[in-house]
This record gives structure tokens, C-alpha cells and sequence, in this order.
């Protein structure tokens, strides 16, 4: 079983297609609409296993004041604007996808962005206090965000999406919290880090599918009829993010060192794209598979666009540092 989430995990850019084609399919011959009881459990599955990984800890040590109000600028000061520009441009006649497109820019952080700053060769705990900070600091914003910016065009339930996202943040966090001091008591801290902590992103990769797979399936219809819809919603995507690498990347070059750098680029570009499906399925009802929909095609654009940046990141930011070999005992 967990060869096989391992692969989904490390395919993910291929799963999430996978799950969308076989959601099309799905809901283009059977009555998709007994999947909406699957969407609480499958947004559980999801984003706990996320909260169980996070070193909550890690927030409240010091040394990177600058890096992170800069990130959280860029996060929440930049970046749902530019998202909200673009959907009041592009999406005036569908304002649910612009909608999508909003929550898209507007929470980031998720655990990719730590291992992508690791893959680069950057500032990984200042990557970890990014990554709490910025989902805390979403999770509140979000509402009031959407109020603000779509409530003239759509009725935002802002009651509902607080409430979604005590429910699907802040109580998964304190389980996940709680659930990771139990398995450190009880295998230890090496144990833990080597052979336990790895599998519970496996496990929410399967609710992303999931959600993946019942978002699609219920647009199915809708889809079908208008198929140049996914090329429509994939363009601005592909526009947002290359916005967001350019803007993080040069913030980064003339602001920090390499490290410092490769961290606000990965901490400003991912978006934590399974909060903003649990929000878009749980707290908009039916209008909810259709806000999915681009938040789903995100996710495809988000894993190439942060692999291939990572085969640029010498080029940018210059190689990273060699470690000096550990002094030999009897050695000056």
C-alpha cells in the first residue's frame, strides 16, 4: 500500500491529470451527485496529514525577521491582487473562476515548499516558519478577502468560511499537533523523523485526488459541453505563476543571500492548493466543483513550474556553497 501512495505522491503531476480524466469520465456516464458525501471526509484526509508533518515549534525561534515580513508581503500584499486582477479581467462572465483563481493566490505556503527549498538547496527552516505562518495567516484573511474583493459579484458566505475553516485548519492543526507529540512519545524523535513522518503526506495525497476527482465529476457536464473551458482556465494559471517567480525571484536577488532567496521564492510561489479546494468544496455548496476547477489545473502548473525552477536555481542564484569537511581529530 504505501509503494503505492509513494507513487501517487511522486507523480502527483500525473495523478492529479489522471484523477481529472477519470472524474470526466465518471460523471459524463453516472449520476455524480452521491459523490458530495464524500467531500468531508476526503477534505479530513486531506489536510490533517498535512498538519501532522508541521514543526509548529519552529515559528518562534529568530533570526529571519526581514526574509519573513518580506515573504508575507509579497503573499498577502502583492500576489491576491494581481490573482484578483486577473479574474475581474478574464473571468468577468464567470465569476465563480474568478473566484477559484482568487483562492488560488490566496493561500500559501503548503508542505512542497519545503521540500522544494530543500531540493534547491535553500533556507529550509526559514522555509517551515514560512509554511505555518503563511497557512495561519491565510486561514484568517481568506474570508475577508473574498468578502471584500468578489462580494459585490457573488454572495460570499462569510459565516460559512470561517466556520469551514476552523474546521478544516485550525482544529486538523491541533489534531495533527497533538498526533505528533503522541508518535514522538511513543517512537521517539529519530524514529519518528526517519520512518514515520515521511508516510502522512502519502496519506493526503490521496485525499487531493480525491477532492480532484469528485470536483471534475461533478462538472463533468459542464466540461463536455464547453472543452475549450480547461485551455481558457489553464492560460491565466500559467501567467500567475510566471508572475510570481519572476517578482519572488527578484525580490530575492536584490534583498537576500542565495539561501535566504531560494526560501521567499518557494514560500511566496506555493500556493497551498488543498486548503483552497477544501474551502471551495465545503463552504460554496454546488458553486463549489466549479471554483475547483482551476484550483485543480493549479496543481499541474505548481509541481512543473517548482521542478523546473529548481534545475534554473544555479543559474539564478549561483551554486550553492560547498560544506567544509569536519576537522580530523588531531588536526589543527
Amino acid at each position: 500500500m504505501w509503494k503505492a501512495l509513494a507513487f501517487l505522491q511522486k507523480h502527483l503531476v500525473w495523478s492529479i491529470p489522471a484523477a481529472m480524466v477519470l472524474g470526466l469520465l465518471y460523471g459524463s456516464w453516472a449520476n455524480p451527485a452521491p459523490l458530495r458525501s464524500l467531500i468531508t471526509p476526503l477534505t479530513f484526509l486531506m489536510v490533517y496529514p498535512m498538519m501532522v508533518t508541521l514543526n509548529l515549534r519552529q515559528v518562534f525561534t529568530g533570526g529571519d525577521t526581514r526574509l519573513q515580513l518580506t515573504t508575507q508581503l509579497l503573499n498577502f500584499g502583492v500576489i491576491p491582487f494581481v490573482g484578483f486582477a486577473m479574474g475581474r479581467l478574464l473571468f468577468a462572465d464567470r465569476p465563480l473562476i474568478a473566484v477559484g483563481l482568487l483562492l488560488t493566490s490566496l493561500l500559501p505556503t503548503s508542505g512542497m515548499t519545503i521540500s522544494w527549498t530543500g531540493f534547491a538547496k535553500g533556507n529550509v527552516l526559514s522555509a517551515v516558519k514560512m509554511t505555518v505562518i503563511g497557512l495561519v495567516i491565510g486561514s484568517i484573511a481568506t474570508p475577508v478577502y473574498l468578502k471584500l474583493l468578489m462580494g459585490t459579484a457573488i454572495d460570499v458566505p462569510l459565516s460559512d468560511i470561517f466556520s469551514q475553516i476552523i474546521l478544516i485548519v485550525f482544529l486538523p492543526m491541533a489534531a495533527g499537533y497533538a498526533t505528533q507529540r503522541g508518535l514522538i512519545k511513543l517512537y521517539g524523535v529519530d524514529r519518528y523523523n526517519v520512518q514515520v513522518k515521511g508516510r502522512f503526506p502519502m496519506i493526503s495525497t490521496v485525499g487531493v485526488v480525491g477532492i480532484v476527482f469528485t470536483a471534475i465529476a461533478l462538472k463533468a457536464t459542464t466540461i463536455i459541453s464547453s472543452p475549450a473551458l480547461l485551455l481558457r482556465l489553464a492560460l491565466p494559471l500559467l501567467l500567475l505563476y510566471a508572475l510570481n517567480f519572476l517578482l519572488s525571484t527578484l525580490v530575492g536577488k536584490m534583498l537576500f543571500n542565495r539561501g535566504d532567496a531560494i526560501a521567499l521564492v518557494y514560500g511566496s510561489v506555493m500556493r497551498n492548493l488543498s486548503i483552497a479546494l477544501a474551502v471551495a468544496m465545503t463552504a460554496f455548496g454546488k458553486d463549489g466543483s466549479e471554483i475547483a476547477l482551476i484550483i485543480a489545473l493549479a496543481y499541474i502548473i505548481q509541481v512543473q513550474a517548482a521542478a523546473w525552477y529548481v534545475k534554473f536555481t544555479d543559474r539564478i542564484f549561483g551554486s550553492a556553497p560547498e560544506k567544509l569537511p569536519a576537522a580530523q581529530p588531531g588536526r589543527a
